[in-house]
């Protein structure tokens, strides 16, 4: 059995345990108030490699305990996104983070 990369492993499972984005996480902060509230939208959370984009959007769905999906806008396609999307109309539940969007 494989184990998962250290990255994947280390990686924060909730708000709580994010380190670092204090303005955005921290206590009383938007995206901290939003989890508390369960009442999320969406975000586009832009910056270079290695400041916690997706980890941030994990901890979220680890703190809400709603279904967190990855999908590559290079390497996945249309028919990806409709059956994330499908799950969503069904669940209501689904965090979507759509990794390496290009402007």
């Amino acid at each position: 059995m494989q184990q998962k990369p250290l990255a994947f492993r280390m990686r924060p499972r909730t708000i709580e345990e994010v380190v670092g984005q204090q303005h955005l996480v921290g206590e009383g902060k938007i995206i901290a108030r939003m989890v508390k509230a369960k009442q999320l939208t969406s975000m586009i959370l832009y910056g270079p490699p290695g400041i916690g984009k997706t980890s941030i959007a994990s901890a979220i769905a680890g703190s809400t305990k709603y279904a967190f999906r990855t999908l590559n806008a290079v390497t996945n396609n249309k028919k990806d996104m409709e059956i994330v999307a499908a799950e969503a109309k069904m669940s209501g539940k689904v965090i979507l983070l759509l990794d390496e969007v290009l402007v």
